[in-house]
């Protein structure tokens, strides 16, 4: 894990440096709030711990400019104690919030907190995402794309595309899809499938009529190929 400590505070720096090390973590550190977002983007820290008052660019002015494109936990340190200051950071973008002086036990505690929800975070992001090729699913938000591209689908097609994907390589007949998708609701009209399987082609294969992963089994029926 590689951690961010930026504070203009030389012997501050090092200290927390020295203990996150002995903690087995990366460390990386900067004395202001222009490097800290610099550094954001080009070293990608897991975590921040950024002092508030610094000469450049202050702590809160960094803070906001890093979540215009990471998300990554950021733990504010200060000297100000006051509630509406905290409320302040967090408006900001702040995840945490510690008074100096500190304890370097609550620091350290404090990281391994945020790295423990970050993880967390992340896991379930990758659960809600499936990807086969070039299609992804975003099944949390219901969302389709096709080489990183979003397309809309319906409600309906989105239910056929995450099934099939969820069970590549798979076949399943028109009646099972019926059967599962639509819960009997077309089973008079079994062309249903059809259409909807026409549609997803057309909004997710470069080349419809020679699709790459939505399949025919030719007397079977359809199947997402892996």
């Amino acid at each position: 894990m590689k951690i961010l400590v930026v504070d203009d505070e030389e012997l501050l720096v090092k200290g927390i440096r020295f203990n996150l090390q002995n903690d087995g973590y990366e460390v990386i550190t900067a004395t202001n709030g222009l490097q800290a977002v610099q550094l954001t983007q080009t070293q990608v820290p897991d975590l921040i711990v950024l002092d508030v008052m610094m000469p450049e660019m202050d702590g809160l002015t960094a803070c906001s400019k890093i979540r215009e494109f990471s998300n990554v936990p950021i733990i504010l340190l200060t000297a100000k104690a006051d509630d509406i200051d905290k409320l302040i950071g967090f408006d900001n973008g702040a995840d945490d919030y510690l008074t100096k002086p500190f304890n370097i036990l609550e620091l350290k505690a404090r990281i391994r907190a945020l790295l423990r929800r970050a993880g967390a975070s992340e896991k379930k992001a990758e659960e809600n995402l499936l990807t086969i090729g070039s299609i992804s699913l975003d099944t949390d938000a219901r969302n389709a794309y096709r080489s990183g591209t979003l397309v809309d689908l319906t409600a309906k097609e989105f239910d056929v595309i995450e099934f099939l994907m969820r069970n590549a390589n798979r076949v399943y007949s028109r009646e099972m899809l019926l059967d599962t998708i639509w819960a009997y609701e077309y089973r008079s009209d079994i062309r249903t499938v059809d259409v909807h399987i026409r549609r997803l082609r057309e909004k997710l294969e470069e080349n419809p009529a020679e699709p790459n992963y939505i399949m025919t089994k030719w007397g079977v029926g359809y199947y997402f190929k892996k």
